[in-house]
């Protein structure tokens, strides 16, 4: 599923305008980010938990040419499903 698919199954499912649900998912994603940028976690209780994580500095291979090369530590985004999420799935 991509973006436009779950703006038209939130659509039909809400009764709102698909451009009604275009503005609130990308309000959402805005939110998430802007939280995320500043170092917060945002969490839906049953769903899951969006947040960072600090990746170590380690090294690597340049997959051209076999060289080892250095790669620097970074943030980066994660998400950890809740448990009503977990359950669903299974």
């Amino acid at each position: 599923m991509n973006k436009n698919d779950l703006i038209t199954r939130i659509s039909q499912k809400s009764g709102m305008t698909k451009k009604d649900v275009e503005t609130v998912l990308n309000g959402f994603i805005d939110e998430v980010t802007d939280a995320l940028v500043a170092g917060e976690k945002v969490q839906l209780i049953g769903f899951g938990t969006f947040e960072t994580r600090r990746r170590a500095k380690r090294s690597g291979r340049n997959p051209q040419t076999g060289d080892v090369i250095e790669i620097p530590e970074a943030n980066v985004p994660a998400f950890k499903a809740g448990s009503r999420l977990k359950e669903a799935v299974k």
